[in-house]
């Protein structure tokens, strides 16, 4: 993997509900910079990792260092700051605008948020200034997540979480949000960390993916590798997915005749 500072470190990571391992001693780095994907079936922890970087969720056991600063020392507050973060269900508040949504997070800070600064935000997200006065309910599924995803930048981060954040779009809405978020880490210099259960979209978006099973790291591999047989037999019943569909694709009876 690639060098660097690491601006995210888990060492001996574990989440424990009674009997059940929901994360089971993780430790690994994530260098600055970086775009990594977490992927596994559902149930593998790969949520309840990601929730330990901004105490969503606290840790039984082991530690979570951003930019060498354990997770557990800093006030909640101004973790949170640093951090921005895209949920699922995408979470804007229904009685607010888009602006006053995307402005929450430095609002809560102490910081206001200027105009210019609302549309420049929704310009990274390929918005039109206009969407700033729209209620949420105005908007559809890949609007409302565009503007989650400006939120999440509001606070100028350099690292961003996202779980799940394309899950309920449609595919088409899915594919392009996937390319801007991958461009938005390039232009802004982030550290992403994505949670997915599709290993398609991990191999294209990420240039590492880690794949967890039962609360545990199972493999560490670039997407090529994976491409390329590597990972183990669990990782590779998750490539298998798209390269099966692949497969049935090419084989599509008149596909290629004139």
């Amino acid at each position: 993997m690639s060098g660097g500072e690491v601006a995210l470190r888990f060492d001996q990571v574990g989440r424990h509900y009674g009997d059940l391992r929901a994360v089971d001693d993780v430790s690994l780095s994530i260098p600055n910079g970086q775009f990594v994907a977490l992927v596994g079936a559902s149930g593998s922890g790969k949520s309840t990792l990601l929730k330990t970087v901004n105490r969503l969720t606290l840790p039984d056991t082991g530690r979570v260092l951003i930019q060498g600063e354990d997770a557990a020392d800093l006030p909640v507050a101004a973790l949170r700051r640093r951090i921005g973060y895209v949920f699922q269900g995408i979470g804007l508040f229904p009685h607010m605008s888009v602006a006053e949504n995307i402005a929450i997070g430095p609002r809560l800070s102490g910081e206001r948020l200027s105009e210019a600064r609302i549309r420049e935000l929704l310009a990274l997200v390929e918005l039109d200034a206009a969407m700033a006065q729209r209620m949420p309910d105005a908007l559809s599924g890949g609007q409302r997540q565009r503007v989650g995803v400006a939120r999440a930048l509001a606070g100028e981060p350099d690292l961003l979480l996202m779980d799940e954040p394309f899950g309920a779009l449609d595919p088409i809405t899915r594919d392009a949000l996937g390319e801007r978020v991958k461009a938005l880490h390039s232009d802004l210099g982030l550290t992403t960390v994505m949670v997915t259960h599709d290993m398609a979209e991990a191999l294209l978006l990420a240039e590492r993916v880690l794949v967890m099973d039962r609360g545990r790291i199972v493999a560490d591999e670039t997407p090529l590798a994976l491409l390329e047989g590597a990972g183990g037999s669990i990782a590779q019943g998750l490539v298998a997915v798209p390269r099966e569909q692949a497969r049935r694709l090419a084989d599509i009876p008149g596909r290629g005749s004139a």
